[in-house]
């Protein structure tokens, strides 16, 4: 299945009082390059992040934003010692009537009472717990991400294929050319020597045998047989489970040095038009196959 280079996931989840969003996003690169940005307290899990994305993307540079949160009811709680405080009122309403001390306890007098307010830290996520939810989170993210791709390398394989079928038939038209490429050379080298010669009769021999050596370095038999190769083996890559987009690339390579082959024996206005065809074509296939993964 051929998949694109470029695409976006996004996958979110709460547990154990957290809440975490992952967002991957992934473009064109010539290996596989995985940055991540994260708090820092989730390092440690960072490594296992990229191992993830690195089983299923074999190229791209890709970028994976962390965001967690810690949600309200897992800060913790604080706890009033009330019977404490009650003491301590009862304490100052004996010393006003004893003492005939004036005033009343306020707010903040309570607040300076030792032990008064305890504060109960919420029950520590289980570490199994959390990397267990935090690799379901990566892989519905990283899925997501790959759905993109596959969409997006679905078009871009079908373009190739019918791009690959214009070449065949520009490929067919070159190869019904050649022949008469090299009748119309004869036609021009005898009329090119009678003019020269300014003689209606000329060495019939000598002209037959320049011919044959033009025909002989002018033929694109083998070009043309490994040019079909090269397209069958598009076709095949195009099939293929693996990724396939280094291969398809020196594959384009390859069908652009036998065009050029070809382009360079021709001496021929029709077969040098079919060659700047092939080799516009080829280029819009290239600047596709750079976005295959």
């Amino acid at each position: 299945m051929v998949r694109s280079m470029t695409g976006f996931g996004q996958a979110s989840r709460s547990f154990e009082g957290y809440a975490v969003q992952i967002d991957i996003k992934s473009v064109n690169h010539r290996y596989c390059e995985v940055q991540v940005r994260m708090p820092r307290e989730w390092l440690k899990y960072e490594d296992l992040l990229k191992r993830m994305v690195q089983q299923e993307i074999k190229r791209g540079r890709v970028d994976v934003f962390v965001t967690v949160e810690r949600q309200a009811d897992a800060v913790g709680t604080m706890e009033l010692n009330w019977p404490l405080a009650e003491s301590y009122r009862l304490a100052a309403e004996q010393l006003r009537e004893r003492l005939g001390a004036e005033g009343a306890m306020t707010v903040q007098d309570y607040l300076q009472i030792p032990e008064l307010i305890t504060f109960r830290k919420a029950a520590q996520a289980e570490e199994e717990v959390i990397e267990r939810e935090w690799t379901a989170c990566i892989t519905d993210a990283v899925s997501q991400l790959l759905l993109m791709r596959e969409s997006e390398g679905s078009h871009l394989g079908e373009d190739t294929r019918q791009r690959v079928k214009t070449l065949e038939a520009l490929l067919e038209q070159a190869k019904r050319l050649s022949p008469q490429a090299v009748q119309d050379y004869a036609e021009k080298l005898r009329s090119r020597i009678q003019e020269l010669l300014q003689q209606p009769v000329m060495d019939e021999v000598r002209l037959a045998t320049e011919v044959a050596v033009f025909a002989d370095r002018a033929n694109v038999e083998e070009e043309i047989t490994r040019l079909q190769s090269h397209f069958q083996q598009c076709r095949q890559l195009l099939s293929s489970p693996e990724p396939v987009g280094r291969k398809l690339d020196f594959l384009v390579q390859e069908m652009n040095r036998e065009v050029n082959t070809i382009g360079s024996k021709a001496n021929h206005a029709g077969l040098t038009a079919l060659v700047v065809e092939m080799k516009a074509e080829l280029e819009k296939m290239r600047e596709q196959i750079q976005n295959i993964e």
